[in-house]
């Protein structure tokens, strides 16, 4: 035969050094889960664990682990251990530390209303920065402006329902991360890629964040104003009833004339009486 072939020394290769930053594009989607997570508040998290014991492993690092895999679609809590050591963006995602399987379910467990929370605020910073594709994950990148204008009653609304139906993907991924830890989930997720540079993405980031801090104030006032217009309109009827039942009482109260007056002395008895 006369081509020639490239071949490979495998125990060579053993030994060959990989850097991360190489195995990751600069718009890569781990990239990104790095990058919202810095945007988000943990303190709710951070509140909860005591003073005593081990070093914990930060929030940051099993969030972004239980994120980045239920978005690539992998839910078992020992494939993303396993992960760690085997997939690069696992590996850059959890700083070259491998928590363990155990640590990750309990996370997930101990913190599951807060998960899904933050979970559903990444999603709203992808689509407001014009990422349409996390992995398994798609959003229909319409953006819900909070300028105080005329639409501002439609952008609300409008809000409520893309939050409403981002938390439904979210439980859903949280779900099939439970199942997967009790083994009754089929594997087979693709893994996409996502969009922006580190640099710019962090700035848009961060732009994101004060939209949905705005849109949270507007939510916020437009509760209160619907409140206070409840109280309002409580206050009113309950004016009105009590007028009504105040004029209800004097029409039955029977209508007294003056008589002459009477001591209330009794008459003494006189000598001989």
């Amino acid at each position: 035969m006369d081509r020639t072939f490239k071949t490979v020394d495998y125990e060579a290769t053993l030994d060959v050094t990989v850097r991360l930053g190489d195995c990751l594009p600069p718009d890569h989607l781990a990239r990104f889960v790095v990058d919202a997570i810095t945007q988000l508040d943990l303190s709710a998290i951070y509140a909860r664990y005591g003073t005593r014991g081990g070093e914990p492993y930060a929030p940051e690092i099993l969030l972004g682990l239980l994120f980045y895999g239920y978005a690539t679609g992998v839910f078992s809590s020992r494939k993303i251990e396993g992960a760690t050591y085997e997939s690069a963006p696992f590996r850059y995602i959890a700083g070259n530390l491998h928590p363990d399987h155990d640590t990750v379910a309990t996370f997930r467990k101990t913190f599951l209303p807060q998960l899904k929370g933050l979970s559903v605020q990444i999603l709203l910073i992808a689509q407001e920065i014009g990422v349409l594709q996390l992995g398994r994950i798609s959003l229909d990148g319409s953006k819900v402006h909070a300028d105080a204008s005329k639409s501002k009653a439609v952008s609300y609304q409008r809000l409520r329902e893309v939050e409403k139906r981002l938390q439904a993907e979210v439980d859903e991924l949280f779900a099939l991360g439970e199942r997967a830890d009790h083994g009754t989930l089929p594997e087979g997720m693709v893994v996409s890629d996502e969009l922006a540079v580190r640099q710019d993405r962090l700035a848009r980031l961060a732009a994101a964040k004060v939209v949905l801090e705005a849109r949270a104030q507007e939510r916020y006032e437009a509760e209160q104003a619907a409140y206070q217009a409840k109280v309002r309109e409580r206050g009113t009827t309950n004016r009105a009833k009590g007028a009504a039942n105040r004029g209800a009482r004097r029409q039955r109260r029977p209508r007294r004339g003056r008589g002459p007056r009477t001591s209330t002395i009794s008459r003494i008895p006189t000598r001989g009486s």
